[in-house]
This record gives C-alpha cells, structure tokens and sequence, in this order.
C-alpha cells in the first residue's frame, strides 16, 4: 500500500497538520509540534509554512 500524507483530524490541536507528518514519519505528535513551535519562534517561516500545509494536505478520509 502506497504511503500518503494527510491531515489527521482525529488527533488534531489546530489542523491536524502536525499529527498528520508524525504520523507519516511515524512520530510522536508532540515532537513534531514542539518542532513547529520552534521553527515559528525562531525564524517566523514555520507559521506561514504551516498555513500552506493546511491548505495543501487534504484531510485523511473517514474510513482509513
């Protein structure tokens, strides 16, 4: 089976954005929240990145 990228709605805080990657990376979801945390303070970049992401990455279907 072909390994896709979606917006995890079941375990979302915002989007479901972040829980979505870790899931994909196969992640813990705080990790990967806690990076986007840190990219936003750092550099900004990671707000507007995450903003694309949640656009671009289409939610995980229902029956998945």
């Amino acid at each position: 089976m072909e390994k896709r990228l979606y917006r995890n709605t079941s375990d979302k805080m915002l989007c479901g954005v972040c829980s979505g990657v870790a899931d994909y990376f196969n992640l813990d979801p705080t990790l990967v929240r806690l990076g986007v945390v840190v990219l936003c303070a750092a550099a900004g970049g990671g707000i507007l990145a995450y903003i694309i992401a949640a656009i671009i990455i289409p939610e995980k279907p229902q029956n998945m």
